[in-house]
């Protein structure tokens, strides 16, 4: 065997190494930059009722109000979420919702079941939840059935 033999055997693993470890950073890198996707909501929205989903891809979040406590349900571990309630005038009042027991659930307290109790009564809303970089963004109507 010759010397650039000897070398490029006892050289090979150690660039296999380096290679492996320089894709995962990259992967990582790539895995934490901002990227936004857009939440639809799934059939008919009624948050009073607890019959609101929104959906996208494999991702879903249900929200619901109970006595006046709105809660944000996530099928994958959320960083952050934020609610708004949109007035007339297209003005957004934020709400952080803060974390319950796991990354699944967050909730807040708002004024959201004042504002939609009654049969019919309607409301723009906005979420913002927060995943690795990612922002899932949904603006929807909710609407009081019963």
């Amino acid at each position: 065997m010759n010397k650039h033999t000897k070398t490029a055997i006892i050289v090979a693993p150690i660039l296999t190494i380096l290679g492996f470890a320089l894709a995962d950073l990259w992967e990582e890198n790539s895995a934490n930059q901002m990227r936004a996707f857009k939440l639809v909501p799934y059939g008919h929205c009624d948050v009073i009722n607890q019959k609101c989903i929104l959906k996208s891809g494999e991702f879903e979040v249900n929200i619901y109000d109970e006595a006046g406590m709105t809660t944000l349900n996530s099928t994958f571990p959320l960083d952050s979420a934020t609610f708004f309630v949109v007035d007339k005038d297209n003005k957004a009042n934020a709400y952080p919702l803060g974390m319950i027991d796991s990354p699944y659930y967050w909730k807040s307290p708002t004024p959201l079941r004042n504002t939609i109790s009654r049969k019919g009564d309607k409301q723009k809303l906005r979420v913002i939840a927060n995943i690795k970089g990612g922002q899932y963004i949904a603006e929807f109507y909710t609407q009081t059935v019963n």
